[in-house]
């Protein structure tokens, strides 16, 4: 097999890039290890930035996102009992977010490809990339394999390969003599589904002298909330009462609200850690999402960095394929890690505010209330946050 741009991955970094390429009339080939069904209900991110949105609707991927995505206009802090509104579009010229989830993001994007895309192989593993410092890289990988049989070996050859396939995909380990930044965090998100309609129509984050609670959702009937736990703990240890307990517990204001109770359908535990990979790219080799940095979910970045750096990516391509240079593509790589950056810094500011570490002494928590107190009372201070929050400007 040949192809102009190999992808080695089918979430939303991989499966955006090839839509992207396609628009720009680049041809390109995704390798998914897994099958279709498994990427279209694995459960991730549910915030778009403002600008994810404007791209997913050039893209041609926004009509069912408009027709069934929440917009929200803000957000909600709430310490010490008190309520505080975020304000986005008065506070940054108009901008916004969109709840929308991963998941849905990925079904448009596969339903596209797969009816006027190029080639989108499920199933099919990548093994490794060869090549990456010459001008003819090479995937190697294994198709089919399914039921337990071993499957066929074949090689994808590529002008470009681009690795979207995660941190433990085999695209980062093909870049030689990368520095890592990493930060783990002491506690994770032990994180629900529950069918009952959201008890806020914003979401909604809370700091407690217990531990931090999110409140967040995936539709208008289905509600996801958050609460922070040891890092080691097992969500099955909670029961569906405990939790729910908990849940009010840090929700709690001096007003009438109330946290809305229902069905528990699903729990897991997300460990929170920081990692930045860099350079992003070796040779031919590009690594985007995933496979070149990790955010602590507090900020809503992870799904918004991988398309920031995918547009980037297609951009570059696209302008190799115009006019030859390559002034883009050697850009790439810096241009990215300026937006990952600031990227890390507001979700680790976000964490940090709004999460008690099991270690933090009064004289820390003190400052913990004193910064969103700032924000609460500072228009400069609640910019800054609204800005970051609905999105760094791409590229």
């Amino acid at each position: 097999m040949r192809t102009t741009v190999g992808i080695i991955g089918a979430g939303p970094a991989g499966l955006l890039l090839a839509r992207l390429l396609h628009n720009a009339g680049i041809d390109s080939v995704v390798l998914e290890s897994r099958d279709r069904a498994y990427v279209e209900r694995r459960q991730r991110a549910g915030i778009l930035e403002q600008g994810t949105v404007d791209v997913l609707r050039a893209a041609g991927a926004g009509k069912r996102m408009d027709r069934e995505g929440l917009r929200h206009d803000g957000i909600e802090l709430r310490f010490g009992r008190r309520r505080h509104r975020v304000d986005f579009p008065a506070l940054t010229g108009g901008r916004s977010v969109m709840v929308y989830a991963q998941t849905e993001v990925c079904k448009d994007l596969i339903a596209l490809q797969l009816e006027d895309g190029g080639p989108l192989l499920f199933e099919a593993e990548a093994l490794a990339v060869e090549g990456a410092g010459t001008d003819r890289p090479r995937i190697r990988f294994r198709h089919g394999g399914a039921d337990g049989a071993a499957g066929t070996e074949d090689v994808l050859e590529c002008d470009y390969v681009v690795g979207c396939d995660g941190y433990w995909g085999i695209a980062r380990t093909a870049v030689p003599d990368g520095r890592t930044f990493e930060r783990t965090y002491p506690f994770g998100w032990l994180g629900i589904l529950a069918d009952v309609a959201p008890s806020h129509d914003e979401l909604v984050y809370a700091r407690h002298d217990r531990g931090f609670a999110l409140l967040s959702m995936r539709s208008p009937s289905v509600s996801r909330l958050y609460l922070q736990v040891p890092a080691d703990t097992d969500a099955d240890s909670w029961s569906d009462d405990e939790i729910w307990a908990e849940l009010e517990r840090r929700f709690e204001t001096d007003d009438d609200w109330t946290l809305h109770r229902g069905p528990i359908t699903q729990k897991s535990v997300t460990p929170m850690r920081s990692y930045v990979h860099e350079p992003m790219r070796h040779g031919r080799l590009f690594l985007a999402g995933d496979a070149a940095h990790i955010v602590p979910p507090t900020g809503a970045k992870g799904l918004n960095l991988a398309v920031g750096d995918v547009v980037t990516l297609a951009r570059a391509l696209a302008h190799r394929a115009g006019t030859g240079s390559d002034a883009l593509l050697d850009a790439y790589s810096a241009s990215c890690l300026r937006r990952v950056w600031q990227a890390e810094r507001f979700s680790y500011d976000m964490t940090t505010l709004l999460h008690r570490d099991p270690a933090a002494t009064p004289f820390e928590d003190r400052l913990q209330v004193a910064r969103l107190d700032r924000i609460a009372s500072s228009r400069a201070a609640e910019t800054d946050l609204a800005e970051a929050y609905t999105g760094f400007p791409i590229g």
